[in-house]
């Protein structure tokens, strides 16, 4: 059984990092996940890769920073080796550096990456993380494509964990799961584990959805993993990529330097001045 953590100590924690975190573009689905489930998912992180190398396909939730800060805090006893975030926000990759060099956190990275292109480091990882658009309006063939990156991204024996939309009352999200299992198993893996409706989210539209673990593991073989990738250019997998009529369009998104993180944007408020009243 795993040691009980300091409650308080974490959610301070992970409040340190939500205040780093950019805010959401919500037209590419960057949906974060509610502070409780945060903890909560760190916590099983650091567990389910300790001692192993970890790569994120994507990570505007910032369970990458939580997972090494909780750990080089002491608020966690295990924790991955080495944690490296692939993200085509440059905001969410400067606020991963960012970050990591305040705390100094050793073994945390990040790479300007979008999924679409070759990815750069094949077989270099024990595990993948993703979170990907959840393929609502494409039948999942955008999580496929981030899942088809973390694959590449491992060694073999390796494994993934999806974050990956869930609910009993929804016909899509059952469809999503099926297609994502049904692309794992012909890319010999399998499905190891499944943590149904675990996670909540900001989420206006839609304030009860919830997602699952879904974890694949690569079926024991002398296969070393692709021995290369390519781009993705395919319009059926391209189309409704983030969303009903929302094809990827945008390569990177660039970040505009401030020397304010930390405090509000002057752009989000004005004064309203005593004038003479004083």
């Amino acid at each position: 059984m795993p040691n009980e953590i300091d409650l308080k100590a974490a959610i301070n924690a992970i409040s340190d990092v939500v205040q780093n975190r950019p805010r959401p573009l919500r037209e590419f689905d960057q949906i974060y996940m509610k502070t409780g489930d945060m903890v909560m998912q760190s916590e099983f992180v650091s567990r389910w890769a300790d001692g192993k190398s970890l790569a994120f396909i994507g990570d505007g939730d910032a369970i990458s920073v939580c997972t090494a800060y909780l750990t080089a805090k002491g608020i966690l006893d295990t924790g991955p080796s080495r944690i490296v975030v692939f993200d085509f926000d440059e905001r969410i990759v400067q606020a991963v550096k960012r970050f990591a060099d305040h705390e100094q956190l050793d073994n945390l990275d990040a790479i300007l990456y979008n999924c679409l292109d070759a990815f750069p480091e094949l077989n270099a990882y024990d595990c993948f993380y993703t979170n990907p658009p959840w393929g609502a309006s494409n039948d999942g063939e955008s999580v496929k494509v981030f899942v088809q990156r973390g694959m590449e991204a491992l060694r073999r024996p390796g494994e993934g964990l999806v974050v990956i939309a869930d609910d009993p009352d929804l016909a899509w999200p059952k469809t999503v799961l099926h297609r994502v299992q049904e692309y794992a198993v012909k890319q010999a893996f399998y499905v190891s584990r499944m943590m149904p409706r675990l996670h909540s989210y900001h989420l206006d539209d839609a304030p009860e959805l919830k997602s699952c673990n879904l974890m694949f593991a690569s079926l024991p073989s002398c296969d070393p993993g692709p021995s290369e990738s390519e781009q993705i250019r395919d319009p059926v997998q391209l189309e409704h990529f983030y969303g009903r009529s929302a094809s990827p369009y945008v390569r990177y998104v660039r970040e505009r330097k401030r020397v304010d993180y930390g405090k509000a944007n002057t752009a989000e408020y004005e004064f309203e001045l005593l004038a003479n009243e004083v």
